[in-house]
């Protein structure tokens, strides 16, 4: 039997979202554009939700993109547009970081170019990383064994919970 232990309400994950926005903004304040990359699926709500918060507070020009790859077998990545990303500051989004390994092999199509920066960003944070990736905005850091496992529940463009199963 599975157990379900929730670790962020919708409301808490609202806020999380919101502060997440507000630390972009902060780190890229004097940028003319950034560019926000959300991993497909759950990565991509989330990111639609910051760059909807980025647009109310921040001057500078959100573009969002959406990243596709198969998360068991990450060597294809598919972005949604094709950019020149040299010398633009991109944020990759996922929901959950776990071992770090999506979203290293994420950001693989951006390295034929040289962008500005690039910076990190998920609403729940495991600390298990097998990959050297460190991630720049976090809505919650948790310690997990390594057979926890962190889901966040989705319905539609409503991003519900963030529970902790074993």
């Amino acid at each position: 039997m599975e157990n379900k232990n929730v670790i962020l309400t919708q409301e808490a994950i609202e806020k999380k979202i919101e502060r997440i926005a507000y630390e972009i903004y902060e780190h890229n304040y004097d940028e003319p554009s950034i560019i926000l990359a959300g991993i497909w699926d759950r990565g991509s709500i989330l990111t639609q939700k910051i760059a909807a918060h980025l647009h109310r507070i921040a001057p500078f020009t959100v573009e969002v993109m959406e990243i596709k790859l198969d998360k068991q077998k990450p060597a294809e990545v598919e972005l949604s547009r094709q950019l020149d990303f040299t010398g633009k500051v991109i944020v990759l989004i996922d929901d959950v970081a776990n071992s770090g390994r999506t979203m290293l092999y994420a950001l693989k199509p951006f390295l034929q170019f040289l962008p500005k920066k690039i910076q990190t960003a998920v609403l729940v944070d495991r600390r298990h990383k097998s990959f050297p990736l460190s991630v720049d905005f976090v809505g919650y850091s948790l310690a997990t064994t390594l057979q926890d496992m962190v889901m966040v529940d989705v319905s539609g463009e409503n991003i519900s919970s963030a529970y902790l199963t074993n």
